[in-house]
Formats: C-alpha cells, sequence, structure tokens
C-alpha cells in the first residue's frame, strides 16, 4: 500500500537519457537541467544503477530525469546495470539517445540505432543527440547523415563542453510530448464542478499512521480540481454520512476491500467505482483488464496466478495483495490454487506459466511503465486484470459498477 513519502514522481513526463558508457549522458542532463544531478569523471562507467531526479524544467512542466548506465557495459555486473537501463527505458515517456561524435569512427551507432528501433517498437518518442561535436565536428555532421540515412530523423549536434544547441534539447522535446499529456483526469468526465462525490476510505493496518495513501490523496487531488465537493467517510460511518448530506451524491469513491458492502448500502441512484478501478482506467488498459478478469471463471484448484505489486512495503495481515485476494481466490477455487507474488519492478519477462495476473492500480509507476506490463501480458496471451476490477467479478458487481 503506498504512502505519500514513497514516490512524488509516478505522474511526471519520464525522460531517459540513453547511450554507451562515455558517450557525455551525465554531462548532459547536468547542463540541460542546470544541476547537478549526476556524478561526471572522464572515465567509463560513472553511471552504475539509473539515476531518477524530479524537477520542473520549463516549458515541459513537471518531469523525471533518468541517468542511466551505459548499454554497452560489460562484464557480469555490467550485464545486470544493462539490464536496469532496459527496465529504465521501460519506464520512459520520451528517450534521448545520445551519440558520440569522437567515437563515430569505431562503431558507426550500431548499438545507439538498436536501442532507437527498440523504442520505435515501444511507441516511445526518441530524441537523437549527436555529443562531443566539440572534439570531432566533421564526424558529428557525418553521423548525423548517417542517422538520417538509416532512420528519416535528423539528429541535433550538441556539445555538453561549450554548451552547444543545448537550447535546443526543450523545443525538440515539448515536440515529443504525448498528444493532451498533463490533461489526463483519474475521474475522468465522472464529475463536474456542481457534483457532491462520497469517498470511503477504510482506515486499517495498512493505513500509514496520519496519512492517507497515495491514490486517496490523489483522487481527492482532482476532483478538488473540478471544484467538486469531496465528503470522506470511513465504512462504518457510511451510512451516518449519507444521512448528513442534503441529497444522495452523484458518485461513491470507495476501497476495493469494501465494495460489496458500499453497494449493498449505497443509494440507488448513486454511481459506484473503487480508487483502483479508477487508476486501473488511469494507469492502465480498463477494457483489457475487464475482459482479463472473465478468465477468473476459468480458474481451477491447479491453476497459476501472479499478483503484481508496484509498491515493496512490508507484508501486512491485513494485505489486500498478498492476503486478501489470494483467500477470495482460495475460497472459490481451492485452497490448492497456487499464487506468486511479485513487488516493486520485479516483473517476470516470461509469463506463460500464469492463468491470469492481478496487477495492482500502479500509483507507484507512471501509466508508461504500467501500460509495458500489459503488453507483455498480451503478447504472451496471458489474461491480465487489476484489484478493483477482479475483486468486483469475485463479489459479483462488476457489470453494476461505473467504469470510467
Amino acid at each position: 500500500m503506498a504512502n505519500l513519502n514513497e514516490t512524488p514522481n509516478a505522474n511526471r513526463i519520464h525522460i531517459g537519457f540513453f547511450g554507451r558508457r562515455n558517450s557525455g549522458k551525465s554531462s548532459l542532463i547536468n547542463i540541460f537541467t542546470g544541476q547537478e544531478v549526476s556524478i561526471v569523471a572522464d572515465y567509463a562507467g560513472t553511471t552504475t544503477d539509473p539515476v531518477y531526479k524530479a524537477m520542473e524544467i520549463h516549458p515541459l512542466g513537471p518531469c523525471t530525469i533518468i541517468d542511466t548506465a551505459g548499454f554497452d557495459d560489460e562484464g557480469e555486473v555490467g550485464t545486470l546495470r544493462v539490464e536496469k537501463t532496459k527496465l529504465a527505458g521501460e519506464k520512459a515517456d520520451i528517450a534521448i539517445i545520445v551519440f558520440s561524435a569522437t567515437d563515430s569512427g569505431k562503431s558507426n551507432g550500431e548499438m545507439e540505432l538498436e536501442w532507437y528501433e527498440y523504442f520505435k517498437s515501444r511507441k516511445t518518442p526518441c530524441l537523437l543527440l549527436i555529443n562531443k561535436a566539440d572534439a570531432a565536428m566533421k564526424d558529428a555532421l557525418s553521423l548525423r547523415d548517417l542517422i538520417q540515412e538509416k532512420t528519416g530523423e535528423t539528429a541535433v549536434i550538441v556539445s555538453a563542453k561549450t554548451g552547444l544547441n543545448i537550447d535546443r534539447i526543450k523545443s525538440s522535446l515539448t515536440r515529443l510530448l504525448p498528444e493532451n499529456y498533463g490533461n489526463d483526469s483519474i475521474t475522468g468526465k465522472l464529475v463536474c464542478d456542481t457534483d457532491v462525490v462520497l469517498l470511503v476510505m477504510p482506515q486499517d493496518i495498512q493505513a500509514p499512521k496520519g496519512r492517507l495513501i497515495l491514490p486517496q490523496v490523489q483522487t481527492i487531488r482532482d476532483l478538488l480540481d473540478k471544484k467538486a465537493t469531496v465528503v470522506c467517510t470511513v465504512t462504518d460511518r457510511m451510512q451516518q454520512t449519507l444521512a448528513a448530506l442534503a441529497k444522495p451524491p452523484k458518485l461513491i469513491i470507495t476501497d476495493s476491500q469494501v465494495f460489496k458492502y458500499v453497494y449493498d448500502n449505497k443509494p440507488e441512484n448513486s454511481m459506484l467505482t473503487s480508487f483502483s478501478v479508477l487508476f486501473a482506467a488511469y494507469k492502465g488498459d480498463i477494457q483489457y483488464y475487464t475482459e482479463g478478469a472473465q478468465a477468473i471463471e476459468a480458474l481451477t484448484e491447479k491453476s497459476k496466478v501472479l499478483i503484481a505489486e508496484c509498491c515493496t512495503h512490508a507484508p501486512l495481515t491485513e494485505d489486500i495483495g498478498r492476503v486478501k485476494i489470494p483467500a477470495m481466490l482460495r475460497k472459490r477455487f481451492g485452497q490448492g490454487l497456487c499464487v506468486d507474488m511479485v513487488s516493486g519492478t520485479d516483473f517476470p519477462e516470461d509469463l506463460t506459466g500464469y492463468d491470469l495476473i492481478i496487477q495492482c492500480g500502479g500509483c507507484m509507476f507512471n501509466r508508461k511503465y504500467i501500460m509495458s506490463r500489459i503488453e507483455l501480458a498480451r503478447a504472451q496471451n496471458v489474461p491480465m486484470t487489476n484489484y478493483g476490477v477482479a475483486i468486483a467479478h469475485l463479489t459479483g458487481i462488476l457489470n453494476k459498477i461505473t467504469i470510467n
């Protein structure tokens, strides 16, 4: 269960810098951002694990800048670093691929172009930079022509040392921003500024002391931005709260764990959804999740289910992913049903051994990363759903709640 202190960056646009060791990625990031984000040294391999830095960059707005290890790193540890770089690539909304003009005669950019094709296959916009032009302008120009021939795109020739064309990076990134980026809403078109919305938020053992969990906070902010009237309550005070309102709320948003209780006790004309279902649409593919929930009916005691939690909190006795959902499944299909659990960025590349994947709401990560998991499941024909959608199906109300 995510809390406020765990991830301030999930809804920012993620911009990743990728390239070989010593191509100048870290130097470019520092001069581009105007901050000492990354350690810079003259030897290759200074950056090991990816560095994530949240900041405001005009005119892009709130961003997370990602500095990565060189994708030509070698050896056993180097291979692990490249895996981390690939994981960072799954999170990137925009990829900046850095070529080095001083290396053009050695490699002709083959590895960089392979990563360009990888990002294009993921529909990730790419900005191509040729760094170190101050040391090899002739080679930079030849490399630009080669890149143009192979990709149809014009790379920007830059120098982190002299500042050449650094100002063009921001303008080029602005043109690559995903359409309507920053205009997405958690609650979509469900409410407007004349509506009253009731949030049912049980504060159980999973809730961080003195704070609200992240999906609740983000949803409240989304509703306040729409000038809706937000009323918050806990499960055992829901009836008293409804009685205190002049009229039933247009929408009730509940924690998925108490879906059935809220559905059984809500006003007839009030729409009902959950935080997790809202995030299923906001961070993932709600249609795919809804279709995936139908695969629950095909489970047996011999089936195998993967539950994927994005945050990495310590297991709790009332944990929804580790305890409650597995208990609901085993109660229905038998105690022999196998449930595997992964958390954080751990997610198997090979999903073919699973009959169903149940993903959490995904508040810890950006939509790009959650969609990468969905595309992996889709490519391997493994049904996938999410916590809220699965619970709604298991309690028999999926066709009766509001899907954004």
